[in-house]
């Protein structure tokens, strides 16, 4: 077919590499390919001259005979486009090119090794557990290679037989107009082999489900949304193949005092009206025992103490963070007569326009301007 230079034709120097002879082969070959221009006979013509040249060239004994005698070295040898699988043609070079898009080319079969899939399982953990660190046991269900069988598939004393349709190849090569195109093996969908006799307690698969025990060794610091990856322990491969991981999820159940974020911890702290107004002192709750928390007089709800070094060390490293205590001031409940009269003497001495309800007097004063910027 094409007298011109085969370097020349893929546009590649005569010292280039395989790896950049293929490049060059494939960019050209996509520009050219008669799918994209089906009414170009020019395009034909230069798809089947590339075509030629890759195939002398990504051969080294056509490639060598052809530096050193041309054109007259390798006549013959060349298939060009539309060649049989058989004489090294098109075909081949279509599959050792585009191999990747139609599953792998010119010979050779998949293996019928397939690694296991990963598993997820989710575990709750208490706020302690979660802050501290703790070692659970969880059971899961998960695929086995079935002990009868090894994980043949096949009835123990008989072996898997090569597939009679690819070969062992676990594809075959379908041709049609331009194109031969790998597909996946119908009869032994990709294995290479295919089991007459199967394993009567697995049926054929390799592998059975099974519950296992697991000891998960939960580090301190962990929250909701973290993993622990267990290697190998998730379902088995198929035909020998590798097992896939587990992934313990880990998912913190809500406390009934604390609540997280990040490393640190918060609180609500109820404190009487007489310790709210005269200052005390008061027992908080931490993760590691009680402390006394000094509360300031005249406290008012909602304040924040914070707790240095009570909350939760990370775990993926950093500074123990602070348990926040917010103060909620109790109104006095069930009062006797003798109680409610000295709140009402309280009250009288206190008096209107006094100070000692700072927030209750701005509150009253945001609310008059508001209505008079209404009247306005």
């Amino acid at each position: 077919m094409s007298k011109r230079d085969y370097y020349d034709v893929l546009g590649v120097a005569k010292g280039a590499d395989k790896k950049d002879i293929k490049k060059a082969y494939r960019s050209l070959a996509n520009k050219y390919h008669p799918d994209k221009n089906p009414d170009n006979p020019e395009a034909l013509e230069k798809f089947k001259e590339l075509a030629e040249a890759y195939e002398i060239l990504s051969s080294d004994d056509k490639r060598a005979a052809y530096d050193r005698f041309g054109h007259d070295g390798v006549n013959g040898q060349a298939g060009g486009y539309g060649g049989g699988a058989g004489a090294g043609g098109f075909s081949d070079i279509f599959g050792d090119v585009f191999g990747d898009i139609f599953g792998g080319g010119g010979g050779g079969g998949q293996s019928r090794t397939r690694r296991g899939s990963d598993l997820r399982y989710t575990l709750e953990l208490d706020l302690e557990q979660a802050v501290w660190g703790c070692e659970e046991k969880i059971r899961i269900p998960t695929l086995v290679n079935c002990k009868t069988c090894d994980g043949s598939g096949a009835k123990k004393g008989s072996t898997p037989k090569t597939c009679g349709t690819c070969g062992g190849a676990g594809q075959v090569r379908m041709s049609q107009g331009f194109f031969s195109v790998q597909q996946t093996c119908p009869e032994c969908h990709g294995a290479g082999k295919v089991i007459s006799d199967p394993c009567s307690d697995c049926h054929g698969q390799g592998r059975v489900q099974e519950y296992k025990t697991l000891n998960v060794k939960i580090p301190a610091g962990v929250d909701t949304g973290d993993r622990i990856r267990l290697s190998g322990e998730g379902e088995a491969g198929t035909h020998g193949g590798p097992a896939g991981d587990l992934f313990v999820q880990v998912s913190v159940k809500p406390h009934s005092i604390f609540e997280r974020d990040g490393a640190n911890l918060y609180c609500e702290v109820p404190i009487s009206f007489t310790t709210a107004a005269l200052g005390g002192e008061i027992d908080v709750p931490t993760l590691d025992g009680r402390v006394r928390l000094k509360v300031t007089p005249e406290c008012q709800s909602g304040k924040l103490f914070r707790l240095r070094n009570k909350g939760v060390k990370p775990v993926r490293g950093g500074p123990v963070g602070d348990l926040i205590c917010k103060a909620v001031v109790e109104t006095p409940v069930n009062l006797t007569s003798r109680q409610k009269e000295l709140l009402t003497e309280l009250a009288e001495s206190m008096g209107e326009g006094t100070n000692h309800s700072p927030k209750q007097t701005s509150w009253f004063d945001g609310v008059k301007r508001f209505f008079d910027d209404i009247k306005k």
